[in-house]
């Protein structure tokens, strides 16, 4: 996310490392190549010179203090004006109305039917009775692909295949939902194009009848200042109340996050990446800011550890730790947790330093197959007690994985540094902070 652009900056940056003072000459080549950097990566070029001129004018105007160089304190600046660029402050939806309704909307192929799900995921953590509505009744494939998404998550899809009226299928949803408690109802509908009017009028009168307390328009931040366009031409029509950015952890250039709010005035609400259901957070201002200038993001990364691992779970890893019993099948265990996580290269972007480390590489879930395929030929006692595993056994594991027998012992030798380490741990007492750093309601009564 924002690789190209954080690149960019940080070389920015650099042009005023060793100065010791600012001056009006370092500071006006350093914000040119913000300036640069910020049009490169799709952001209008009105939104870009406003920001790099407030940041000009506000670097002239501070001391440099002792403790602080030029660089530090223009990064500072740029951060500041890049989460007031994008909002200031987190805002979170509305959900009033007993049920309240969410009306979804946005071009084709943005993401819309993924993001219903990943939204009805993340109030069904909160306790909300979520009902999904399919008002695509243009797109077959797509009231099928929310009936699987909500199998998947457990929660209720209405739908009726045969009806064409998109008005009385979210009519009767809504009806539905009152009789069977449901809290929130989610619409699906439609991805349309802003020059088609006909299903411009028929998204415009789902708002105005269904009235619903958020309206939010999903956006494909792959599409760059296209985005910002559409989002200018959808919300003419509709009024939405937030914005949705999807796909970013694609190659995009970041320009629709960074300007979508000063040119719409609408604040986005919610940011996508990848397919699973968990990947899905809520948009801070700050927090982005940060992210962009390689600064990490490890309040967020703690969030989504909480949000996905188990508590009961970490108690029983924290025991077997402490009992030097941690093994292989305790070890999947918690690479599956990790996956539930999200996008590993997005994840390892939330630690401080580590953008620059892993620009480029090629970083998935995939990273995981083979550790899995070792372990998974493991016998079930070779598993639970791993210093069964002789050399014969590592042969056999080998040919069973479909590795080779030096990832077999590199795995092992990984595997057996890392129970050190935990032990080490477990003496200072490390192992349960640290388990409690990630779920602070552990050790409570």
């Amino acid at each position: 996310m924002f690789d190209n652009l954080s690149y960019k900056l940080d070389k920015a940056f650099k042009t005023l490392k060793g100065s010791g003072t600012i001056t009006e000459i370092n500071v006006a080549t350093t914000v040119k190549e913000i300036r640069r950097a910020l049009i490169d990566a799709d952001v209008n070029y009105k939104v870009a010179k406003e920001v790099t001129d407030s940041i000009k004018e506000k670097a002239l105007g501070r001391d440099v203090l002792i403790s602080v160089s030029p660089g530090q304190l223009l990064v500072k600046i740029t951060q500041e004006e890049l989460t007031d660029l994008m909002g200031g402050s987190k805002e979170d939806i509305s959900l009033k109305g007993d049920p309240s309704v969410v009306l979804i909307s946005g071009l084709q192929g943005s993401g819309k039917t993924t993001f219903s799900g990943k939204l009805a995921t993340h109030l069904k953590k909160q306790g909300r009775q979520v009902l999904l509505v399919a008002c695509d009744i243009y797109r077959p494939a797509a009231i099928d692909q929310l009936k699987v998404l909500g199998e998947q998550i457990g929660v209720e899809v209405y739908a009726e295949p045969e009806n064409k009226n998109a008005l009385e299928i979210a009519e009767r949803a809504i009806a539905y939902a009152k009789k069977s408690g449901k809290k929130t109802v989610i619409v699906d509908t439609a991805g349309r194009l802003a020059v088609d009017e006909q299903m411009m009028n028929e998204i415009s009168e789902l708002k105005e009848k269904l009235n619903p307390s958020e309206t939010l328009f999903v956006v494909d931040s792959m599409t760059g200042q296209d985005a910002v366009n559409t989002a200018k031409t959808f919300d003419e029509r509709l009024n939405f109340d937030g914005v949705v950015l999807t796909k970013l952890d694609g190659d995009t250039r970041g320009g629709a996050a960074i300007s979508i709010r000063h040119v719409v005035n609408k604040p986005i609400k919610f940011i996508s990446t990848g397919e699973k259901m968990e990947n899905l957070d809520v948009f801070y201002p700050d927090r982005m800011a940060q992210r962009i200038l390689g600064m990490g993001d490890v309040i967020s990364l703690v969030e989504r550890a909480q949000q996905t691992f188990d508590e009961d779970e970490a108690k029983r890893i924290n025991a077997k730790i402490r009992k030097n019993q941690f093994n292989f099948d305790d070890f999947l265990s918690q690479l599956e947790q990790i996956k539930k996580m999200g996008n590993l290269k997005d994840l390892m972007g939330m630690i401080p330093g580590m953008g620059k480390a892993i620009k480029g590489l090629d970083i998935d879930d995939e990273s995981f197959k083979p550790i899995e395929a070792i372990i998974r030929s493991m016998t079930p006692a070779e598993r639970n007690q791993p210093d069964l595993i002789d050399g014969s056994r590592r042969k056999r594991i080998a040919d069973g994985s479909g590795r080779s027998i030096q990832e077999v012992n590199n795995l092992m030798k990984q595997f057996s540094d890392m129970r050190k380490m935990m032990k080490q741990m477990n003496k200072m007492g490390g192992a349960q902070n640290a388990l409690k750093a990630l779920n602070p309601k552990m050790g409570k009564r």
